[in-house]
């Protein structure tokens, strides 16, 4: 196979410039007000660039694809919005995004280009899908419970494809997540394939605002069209060469529930950086060891060798697991070496 050629910097910035050029050639038409109706109500279902799809807050009738006015600075799936429908449509945009409404919660990750990005709004729970392809991760699972711990929001662990699961995997996995039983997380097991945890998957989602994350080809996208087969969203098999799952959803999602709530597909990732927060926003995201905070005979405590250690003392008396304990250390570990050198403002 041919090396790929590296583009050059001046390549890259008319890449660009070209890419920006396009963008304002497909968003240079301007609604005036006599063009438009009277404002709506509705929600993101997905963003584009500059322009969105709306639907009514029910998730009843057509989706309308928006432009969005230059004065919103952030617009992601799930916000609620006000806008206006064109008496006439343009190129296949039929109306203009006006304003947003204040977010009641959102889900961030961090990004190297832009900063904290939000993946989605108005959210009530966190569905952290697993499963045994590509590799089920535990280390990404904890890392996932520090940012969900972070906004307040509802965690939930979901282990999906048990279809493909063999009495040595079980045995494998079922300690790791009879620890996070211990800890207080809910979690669930299904099976796109067999149908098996779909109804226990419908009641937690019933009349709540779910959003699926998780690593690429761990079958987020399959659950949404078991749970919804008009639907068919965009899936693909893990990759058998390399075992790495395949980027199918390229933007977030929100799909109405038939019997209530609505669910969020979002991207895949192959891993989630944590250099955002602080050093005690990540203690605090490990439930085990948020009241062990300050217990420690030195106050610049590292949680490894030191003597007179909290930690090092609970998991000694087995309070506390080693394997949550080591990634604790491995996440801590992660921040310092993956941390971008511009300032970004800590979460």
């Amino acid at each position: 196979m041919a090396k790929k050629k590296r583009l050059n910097q001046g390549q890259q910035r008319r890449m660009r410039a070209n890419a920006q050029k396009r963008l304002k050639q497909t968003d240079a038409f301007e609604w005036s007000d006599d063009q438009l109706g009277a404002a709506e109500d509705g929600v993101v279902v997905s963003r584009f660039g500059q322009h969105a799809d709306i639907q009514a807050a029910d998730g009843a009738g057509e989706i309308v694809r928006c432009n969005i006015r230059r004065s919103i600075s952030s617009l992601v799936t799930g916000d609620e919005v006000r806008w206006r429908r064109g008496h006439e449509s343009h190129s296949g945009i039929k109306g203009v995004i006006e304003a947003v409404q204040e977010r009641r919660s959102q889900l961030e990750r961090p990004d190297y280009y832009d900063g904290l990005k939000a993946i989605a709004a108005n959210i009530d729970q966190v569905i952290v899908v697993s499963a045994l392809k590509p590799e089920f991760s535990s280390d990404i699972i904890d890392r996932y419970l520090v940012a969900i711990e972070a906004t307040g929001l509802t965690p939930i662990l979901l282990l999906n494809k048990i279809d493909l699961f063999d009495a040595a995997q079980r045995t494998h996995i079922e300690p790791i997540l009879d620890e996070y039983r211990a800890l207080g997380y809910a979690i669930l097991t299904a099976s796109s394939h067999s149908e098996d945890g779909l109804e226990e998957l419908k009641a937690q989602l019933h009349h709540k605002t779910s959003v699926f994350v998780g690593q690429s080809g761990v079958g987020k996208s399959s659950l949404v069209n078991a749970l919804l087969p008009d639907i068919q969203a965009e899936t693909k098999i893990v990759s058998e060469n390399s075992g790495l799952g395949q980027h199918t959803t390229t933007t977030a999602r929100l799909y109405p529930l038939p019997d209530g709530g609505r669910l969020i597909d979002s991207p895949g990732i192959r891993e989630f950086q944590l250099w955002h927060l602080e050093a005690e926003q990540v203690t605090d995201g490990f439930r085990e060891l948020r009241n062990l905070q300050g217990l420690c005979k030195f106050r610049d405590c590292k949680h490894q060798s030191d003597p007179g250690c909290a930690f090092i003392a609970a998991l000694k008396q087995g309070s506390i697991s080693k394997r949550r304990y080591q990634s604790y250390l491995r996440i801590l570990q992660s921040m310092e070496q993956n941390r971008p050198t511009r300032h970004i403002p800590p979460h």
